[in-house]
């Protein structure tokens, strides 16, 4: 009994360490997402430049189209634009979901729409407009309830606003063809 005792902290460090190199050596970009093959959450938010015009799950049902969350502050959402202007002119539906960072109201300007606005329209003149629309999420809820970690991210959300699938990190050309190309033909398909 006191052989089998000994073994046990050696079992339990062996165990431990299996857990951390199996994390060391995956790819974050990889994590299964908790929204996929569900509805998109129930939301009621406004539309970055038309302020009045408030967008709901039900207005986005009809056509297969990409919801990628960006914001003006990322380098790496705005590298992308570029590419994401180019699948849009090839017909692909690309809604932008505008990730607004948490402001300080000590050290940070208070939050002026306007000066938003005007930010991201000068981002999309200088790096292309890939979006039919852009849905101001400020407060971040939907977001979260999407399970988004950070911008840039990508859903591929189909006709009936089920989420068929999500991408961490930027579409280039070959994330697109190897990932994102064969699930949108797939369920844009009538």
């Amino acid at each position: 009994m006191r052989k089998l005792f000994f073994y046990v902290p050696l079992a339990l460090f062996l165990l431990l360490t299996v857990f951390l190199l199996s994390g060391l050596f995956s790819d974050p970009r990889e994590r299964e997402s908790a929204s996929l093959n569900k509805a998109l959450p129930e939301f009621a938010l406004a539309d970055l430049m038309q302020p009045q015009h408030i967008w709901t799950p039900e207005q986005l049902h009809g056509e297969t189209f990409l919801l990628n969350v960006w914001g003006t502050w990322c380098p790496t959402c705005n590298a992308e634009l570029g590419y994401l202007t180019e699948l849009r002119k090839q017909g692909v539906k690309i809604v932008g979901l505008y990730y607004e960072l948490p402001r300080d109201p000590t050290f940070d300007a208070p939050f002026s729409l306007k000066a938003l606005q005007q930010d991201v329209a000068q981002k999309l003149q200088q790096n292309g407009d890939p979006y039919q629309f852009n849905i101001l999420d400020l407060e971040r809820r939907l977001s979260l309830d999407l399970g988004v970690s950070g911008a840039p991210e990508t859903f591929l959300i189909d006709s009936n606003g089920i989420v068929r699938a999500h991408h961490i990190g930027d579409i280039n050309p070959q994330i697109w063809r190897a990932k994102l190309a064969p699930l949108y033909q797939q369920w844009s398909q009538p």
